[in-house]
């Protein structure tokens, strides 16, 4: 396998094409407070739930919220809020999420239009819902620049299993060997190795260089230099 052999890019969403902390600390915050209805025990146990610190306004680097999906997070705070289901939870962060405050980590538009120009397959694979991951990709003006857009509850599974991914190198027509993982944490990279594909880390989301380096080929401030690392491979 060769690195001029890449085809296809397959981007996670969230820390990957928009920066983490400045779409979903807002989007956490609004969550809570809404959740907690005015209760500030209720309040102080849903942040401890999510690992969200209430006076820095972020997650703390290990949050499971950071790669996991929704539901993941609906069964989180369920046990806070025991009179709400899960699946009423996790509609109502669905319906939030698709309203989280975009904050690109690079202009997108032109730089998927040059990816697609060198002619690379372009995809999507996140362990939100797909109807979010669609409505961010709409507001950001892009959804129709990728081929294959997926979340957890398209059918393949979520990260860090490989099937997802597999089904976007099925979907497009690559081999796996012919495809590079973009993401900003170790599901992301875990689900990558595991498809057999070339995997990079960016650091735009909450995980550090040292964390992501052991699953990683390489380790990027974030995607917009990925262009210059393929080219420098002959990609």
């Amino acid at each position: 396998m060769t690195l001029a052999a890449i085809e296809a890019v397959l981007f996670d969403k969230d820390g990957t094409l928009f920066d983490f902390a400045e779409t979903w600390n807002a989007f956490a915050a609004r969550l809570i407070l809404r959740l907690a209805d005015g209760d500030d025990l209720r309040r102080h146990g849903l942040a401890r739930a999510l690992m969200f610190d209430l006076e820095a306004g972020s997650f703390l680097p290990g949050s499971p919220v950071i790669a996991g999906t929704n539901r993941e997070v609906a069964e989180l705070i369920a046990p806070i809020l025991p009179e709400r289901g899960i699946e009423e939870l996790e509609s109502l962060i669905i319906a939030e999420a698709a309203d989280a405050p975009l904050s690109e980590a690079v202009a997108l538009v032109p730089y998927l239009a040059g990816l697609a120009a060198r002619g690379l397959s372009l995809g999507v694979m996140t362990n939100d819902s797909e109807s979010v991951a669609r409505a961010h990709l709409r507001a950001a003006g892009i959804e129709g620049m990728f081929d294959f857009v997926a979340g957890a509850d398209s059918g393949h599974g979520a990260k860090p299993s490989p099937r997802p991914l597999l089904a976007f190198a099925s979907a497009t027509g690559h081999a796996p060997d012919r495809v590079i993982m973009v993401g900003d944490s170790l599901h992301d990279l875990a689900a990558g190795r595991a498809a057999g594909m070339w995997t990079a880390g960016v650091l735009t989301g909450m995980a550090d260089a040292d964390t992501l380096a052991p699953m990683a080929d390489v380790v990027l401030p974030d995607i917009g230099h990925l262009p210059d690392w393929l080219s420098d491979r002959g990609t």
